[in-house]
């Protein structure tokens, strides 16, 4: 069962922890919560999907232990200003390796959302409670972290 999902689950790690050496050990202690939880497994799911979940949730606790601080919103910004502005993406010819070079730049904060919203498939709703955070947090980080991934490839692509 290992070899079969060890490579994934560690890619679904390091997105989010940005370190080799902390996303073997995070995943390490996913698997042996994992299989020390086997009789937890109600089949409602695939056992990817049940197993994805509790890495995602040992990476997300590890940020939190280093205590990374996502920025909380002033609760008096306004739902407008949150709203997306229409960002020319067509001029930007992206390649899967820029942007996954991209990613790893961003801050933690930055990359947890980013990584949980576009590479784990996550909305924003789930990402609140994942993080611990507000929704109108997740939403203006990955504005942000959006923002400053497509300067990051436009740089790189000079």
């Amino acid at each position: 069962m290992y070899n079969q999902y060890a490579k994934a689950m560690f890619s679904t790690c390091f997105r989010l922890l940005n370190d080799h050496a902390e996303a073997e050990d995070v995943l390490q202690e996913a698997f042996t919560e994992a299989f020390r939880h086997l009789d937890n497994f109600q089949y409602k799911s695939s056992f990817g999907a049940w197993l994805k979940q509790i890495v995602i949730n040992k990476a997300i606790n590890h940020l939190r232990k280093k205590k990374l601080a996502l920025a909380e919103l002033n609760e008096q910004v306004h739902e407008a200003v949150i709203e997306e502005d229409p960002v020319d993406e067509t001029e930007i010819e992206y390649k899967i390796t820029e942007i996954k070079k991209a990613i790893q730049l961003l801050p933690p904060g930055y990359r947890a959302v980013v990584s949980l919203y576009l590479l784990e498939g996550y909305d924003h709703e789930e990402i609140s409670e994942i993080l611990g955070i507000s929704y109108s947090t997740t939403r203006t980080q990955y504005k942000r972290a959006k923002d400053k991934l497509i300067a990051l490839v436009k740089s790189a692509q000079k």
